[in-house]
């Protein structure tokens, strides 16, 4: 008989009684009978019940063992009494009958309680997240997300694309978001940078002739953390494509992402739907006016429209005057909103202050009467005309945004989802896909008072070098794409600026000098004048995918060892202080050493 186990604690079933087995595991919980001690035996796999009483060695032991102390059952397979069989557990018909217990390790009074799901506090969670890592949901979330890195990689195989690995460490990129530098100890004062992202060394690999390249590719940012992204490091399905448009990647991509959401939309037991092939293509304009951004989240039915034309003249004076001052006035639909109280709107209003806007206008409507000041000075003629020519309901009130365009989009937005959430439109069980595309390749920064690029400045401006040269900055497009999911952004992309000529070009506009782009980028482009072939890519998210599917809140959910807000691992106390030695070593002094 094996040391530990004859069988995993998932794997006895009515077939196996009257057997002697040995079982390994965690004491996950007891319950004590009076005289008969029940523990649930728990491992990776699952959960068997073990059986002890006054007749058993192992009764005395278990009444004596903390909850997570490690054992190793002898016993034999019962089947459980009438009545008392488990349905919710694969070994719900059998229990094992303790005949000898060997404690492999005890366990202290724990941190925290690893049977059940209670909240508990995150810097508890974190410190000790090698217990949390035992509780049910988080174990589950992590083996999903290896089963979902599988099932990437051989898809993306599947698809004709070669894995290859990129450097770790490299040189510092003047874009993007801030690098973790990394000292160099045989070159005094000089430093690494960990990647923020492959993309540089992926677009050498197209110059190199490779083909179709991808990687799980670990990436590296000092940013602040957010609920949707995670401080320090992240995994992203990173790929890239020579020879190809912009809908040959979507092609190839596309049935990768399709087919994993379909593989594990059902993994926690929910029926939950993927988008059909081709997903929806939304140019970045049109976005940002029906939904306020651009990653919206198509589960929500709610539209935003713009009709600023109807305000002109109007006997609404606030909004007429905005409108005459070249700003604009958005609306959004609430559906069915007669049943509700003026309380709701009102609440919505101070919503909108909270947020740190003038406010959010509104009309309310039950059996096509119309109410609120808005609709009284408007009238109700031309309410009703508004009203028809966004399809609403005779009881379907609206919200109103109202100033600067760019302000008025984004309360939109944010009302449309507030609105969509308070009202239950969003329906939970749909993975609703589709491509921003058509992004501005410029935009104009206030700050600075100068043209920058607003998206990404390796990508290829459509048009071309004559687009550059002819063309307003501001209405240049560019190829450049990303992947929404529900609302959240799986990654960005772009066809790639390849051509040497026409990346000076975009540089330049954004006012960087040849010698610039020569020194800052100069890997890059040096490697374009020697045959560069056309090429795209993107790289989604794979933190986010998996936060996605496992219907997670917080991307903390999903990462085995994740840092908390601050960057912090309270696990292992990183970051921490290095010896005098090592700096000695790296040739740094430490500013407050320096000034003592």
């Amino acid at each position: 008989m094996h040391a530990y186990r004859t069988h995993n604690c998932a794997a006895l079933r009515a077939e196996h009684v009257g057997q002697t087995v040995r079982l390994s595991g965690w004491v996950h919980r007891k319950r004590d009978h009076g005289g008969v001690l029940f523990v649930d035996l728990r491992d990776h796999y699952g959960i068997t019940q073990i059986v002890a009483d006054s007749d058993s060695p192992a009764l005395e032991v278990f009444e004596h063992l903390r909850a997570e102390s490690v054992v190793t059952i002898d016993g034999t397979v019962k089947a459980r009494g009438d009545g008392t069989t488990n349905a919710n557990l694969p070994t719900g018909e059998i229990e094992v009958y303790a005949r000898g217990v060997t404690v492999q390790s005890r366990a202290d009074e724990l941190p925290l309680p690893v049977a059940g799901e209670a909240d508990y506090p995150e810097d508890i969670r974190l410190r000790y997240r090698f217990l949390d890592l035992r509780r049910e949901r988080l174990h589950r979330n992590i083996v999903l997300r290896s089963n979902v890195i599988a099932s990437l990689r051989q898809r993306m195989i599947g698809q004709g694309f070669t894995e290859f690995q990129t450097p770790i460490l490299t040189a510092s990129s003047p874009e993007g978001a801030r690098d973790y530098l990394v000292p160099s100890r045989v070159h005094p004062g000089k430093f690494y940078a960990l990647p923020q992202a492959p993309q540089m060394f992926k677009q050498l690999l197209m110059v190199a002739g490779f083909d179709r390249y991808f990687q799980i590719a670990p990436c590296f940012r000092d940013e602040d953390a957010r609920a949707d992204r995670s401080p320090g490091e992240f995994y992203q399905l990173d790929f890239e494509m020579s020879f190809v448009t912009q809908d040959d990647v979507f092609a190839a991509i596309e049935p990768v992402l399709h087919g994993v959401f379909e593989e594990f939309a059902a993994h926690d037991g929910k029926a939950r739907s993927v988008s059909p092939l081709p997903f929806a293509r939304i140019p970045y304009k049109e976005s940002m006016l029906k939904y306020g951004n651009d990653k919206p989240d198509l589960r929500n039915p709610i539209v935003i429209s713009d009709v600023s034309p109807e305000f002109v003249g109007s006997g609404f004076g606030r909004f007429a005057a905005i409108v005459e001052a070249g700003d604009v006035v958005r609306t959004i639909p609430a559906p069915g909103t007669a049943e509700h109280s003026r309380k709701f709107f009102d609440d919505m209003n101070a919503w909108a202050q909270s947020e740190g806007f003038p406010g959010l206008g509104y009309a309310t409507r039950k059996a096509g009467e119309w109410g609120g000041p808005i609709a009284k000075n408007h009238g109700p003629e031309k309410m009703d005309a508004l009203a028809d020519a966004l399809g609403l309901g005779p009881d379907d009130g609206l919200f109103f945004a109202a100033g600067p365009e760019a302000q008025a989009a984004r309360l939109a937005g944010l009302a449309r989802t507030r609105v969509g959430e308070q009202l239950g439109l969003i329906d939970k069980n749909r993975f609703e896909f589709c491509w921003i595309v058509d992004f501005p390749m410029f935009e104009y920064d206030e700050d600075a008072k100068k043209v920058d690029f607003s998206h990404n400045p390796f990508s290829m401006p459509q048009g071309e070098l004559e687009a550059l040269e002819t063309k307003d900055p501001l209405e240049i497009l560019a190829y450049q794409y990303d992947i929404v999911c529900n609302g959240v952004e799986l990654s960005s992309g772009a066809i790639r600026n390849h051509r040497p000529e026409i990346m000076y070009k975009a540089f330049e506009i954004a006012g960087y000098s040849r010698e610039d782009v020569d020194s800052q980028f100069a890997g890059m482009i040096n490697a374009f004048k020697f045959g560069a072939p056309p090429h795209g890519g993107s790289a989604p998210g794979v933190d986010r995918i998996v936060m996605l599917l496992a219907d997670e809140p917080n991307i903390r959910e999903v990462i085995t060892f994740p840092m908390t807000q601050k960057a912090e691992d309270l696990m292992m106390g990183a970051p921490s202080q290095v010896s005098a030695k090592q700096l000695r070593e790296l040739n740094i002094r430490l500013a407050e050493a320096a000034k003592s």
